[in-house]
């Protein structure tokens, strides 16, 4: 597995943060200025955005979390379902609704009664075709879903996703998808420090993580921590917080604070 590097980072972390808002200028991130569709969720607000550049061959899929009351409320089916009957895996009946549920029109052209995958494939067909290749990216519960619909697209057309990286990714599957994900070395699952949201759903075994985790905890990078040591590590930090406020690392920081005589 190759290493992430800073600027990737960088940029899929402000793409994430930046799908949350409705208006999105691609030419200002160096993207071409017919390089953005827009994929709707049921509530006609954009859920995926596919971006590319003029001489990149690089497309990003970024795709939004939960957003609205409705959609966290499907955080709670902890159930699972079968995504594709190409694929012979499970995963969150929240996240498999998300992906299937109907995807309003965006622009003038686009076909009434798509679900959001379907849609999604449409764009994507012809940028595969010509030779271009996927990244993945999303945060939170849409990151959880960039994992499923990479691991789709990578089904169809072989080599044609780039990595996946995903920023505070709740579990999608269990033994089964964990087993069959075909892109677990080019997939980059980033926390940071205790972000509750790493360790849902709250069902070990039944639910498994997968790819690279990187940890961003205490000013360093730590690499596929197990899940019970992140958590005591991180309750700790947080107990003896108070306490490392007394030590003179601390005063000597906030020495920016004095006016320079």
């Amino acid at each position: 597995m190759k290493k992430l590097k800073r600027y990737q980072y960088e940029r899929y972390a402000v793409l994430c943060s930046l799908a949350y808002q409705r208006v999105f200028k691609q030419t200002r991130y160096g993207f071409a200025p017919n390089g953005q569709r827009v994929i709707a969720n049921r509530f006609g607000k954009p859920m995926i955005r596919v971006l590319w550049g003029r001489e990149s061959n690089e497309v990003i899929v970024v795709i939004k979390g939960s957003h609205n009351l409705p959609d966290w409320l499907l955080n709670l089916m902890l159930f699972k379902v079968k995504v594709s009957k190409r694929l012979n895996y499970r995963i969150h009946a929240g996240y498999a609704r998300q992906i299937y549920q109907e995807s309003s029109p965006w622009y003038n052209h686009d076909q009434l009664g798509m679900s959001v995958y379907q849609r999604l494939l449409n764009v994507l067909t012809p940028l595969a075709q010509s030779g271009k290749r996927f990244t993945f990216t999303g945060h939170s519960s849409g990151g959880a879903i960039a994992c499923v619909l990479a691991d789709v697209i990578e089904t169809r057309y072989p080599k044609s996703v780039k990595r996946v990286v995903t920023f505070g990714q709740p579990a999608v599957g269990g033994v089964d998808f964990k087993r069959q994900f075909k892109l677990k070395h080019r997939t980059y699952r980033i926390c940071c420090d205790l972000d509750i949201v790493t360790y849902l759903p709250p069902i070990p075994l039944y639910y498994q993580h997968v790819g690279k985790m990187l940890w961003l905890y205490n000013g360093r990078i730590y690499e596929n921590t197990p899940t019970v040591i992140r958590l005591l590590r991180s309750l700790a930090s947080w107990l003896l917080r108070p306490f490392s406020y007394h030590l003179m690392s601390k005063y000597i920081r906030n020495k920016d604070f004095f006016d320079e005589r």
